[in-house]
């Protein structure tokens, strides 16, 4: 019959003592230990196991309680001196301390001998420890598969992002594309304006000189409408304007600037030529006093 033991204050249960010390040394001995001829061949059921193993652990804890009483007992023990309560914390912290090394020296005893009974234990542990690594795969899988939609809404978030550039850079192309062709656009209507503009100038200060060199710069009165009348058996020759004079001077020398001297003929009144040598609006040709030209002024 199996009797119900009550446990001494201040010693610790029976379970967690063989979980700590008793079943890890035991284990240790399973492993490193050789098969003898004396070991039975047949294996233990598991409820053949465990009462053996309680028969071990009553065993065990009728000599914990043997050696509580000893301890009590050295305990009632009373000192004459009058620091009592003193004297009695350094008993028991030199107890103490003379368990502590002990401990600290020795190895933990198996609690039972039998291999087939330590094989039941090795089980059960083995078996927690394979639920317990199967809950964290369990966990590392949930957790993986998390991490692969974090990483395939991430990718797909990218490529949006990619094609949402793509497109803003091909308008930012066609907008560029457009800008320069409305800037051409607009030069050129800006060019064709001032070159009216331009031209409507040119007519303004030629009609402007013209006025000025009729006003001031007259043909000769005896010359008719602007006819001279030798009085040599030549024929007559029509006499050019001041004005018609320079026109022809400016535009030989825009148009061949390499060239621009002009032949000095008939039509040509003598006056005006002095008029234009004399205040250096032409000159002569240095070899050829016949050819004359404009001073260029734009140089």
């Amino acid at each position: 019959m199996m009797v119900r033991h009550r446990r001494v204050p201040g010693a610790p249960p029976v379970t967690q003592w063989l979980r700590n010390g008793a079943r890890g040394g035991a284990m240790a001995e399973l492993v490193n230990a050789e098969p003898t001829e004396a070991e039975p061949t047949s294996e233990l059921c598991p409820l053949e196991a465990k009462k053996e193993l309680l028969e071990e652990c009553n065993d065990i804890w009728e000599k914990l309680e043997e050696c509580q009483s000893k301890l009590m007992l050295l305990g009632t023990e009373t000192l004459l001196q009058s620091d009592t309560k003193l004297g009695l914390l350094m008993l028991r912290w030199k107890a103490l301390t003379v368990d502590y090394q002990d401990c600290q020296e020795r190895s933990p005893e198996t609690i039972s001998t039998n291999p087939y009974l330590l094989l039941e234990l090795g089980k059960e542990e083995l078996q927690k420890v394979k639920n317990d690594l199967e809950k964290v795969l369990s966990a590392v899988c949930s957790k993986n598969k998390q991490l692969e939609e974090d990483l395939e809404r991430e990718q797909q978030w990218c490529e949006e992002q990619e094609q949402i550039v793509n497109s803003l850079n091909r308008i930012e192309e066609e907008t560029k594309s457009e800008v320069e062709q409305l800037y051409k656009t607009r030069r050129l209507e800006e060019l064709h304006n001032k070159m009216l503009q331009l031209k409507t100038y040119k007519k303004e200060l030629l009609s402007a000189l013209g006025e000025f060199l009729d006003e001031h710069f007259p043909l000769p009165q005896d010359s008719g409408s602007a006819k001279n009348r030798n009085f040599s058996s030549e024929p007559a020759v029509e006499l050019i304007t001041l004005q018609e004079i320079l026109e022809i001077l400016i535009n030989k020398l825009m148009t061949t600037p390499h060239e621009p001297y002009v032949t000095i003929n008939e039509s040509f009144w003598p006056p005006y030529i002095e008029l234009l040598l004399r205040f250096g609006m032409a000159l002569r040709h240095p070899e050829d006093p016949n050819r004359m030209r404009l001073e260029a002024f734009h140089k």
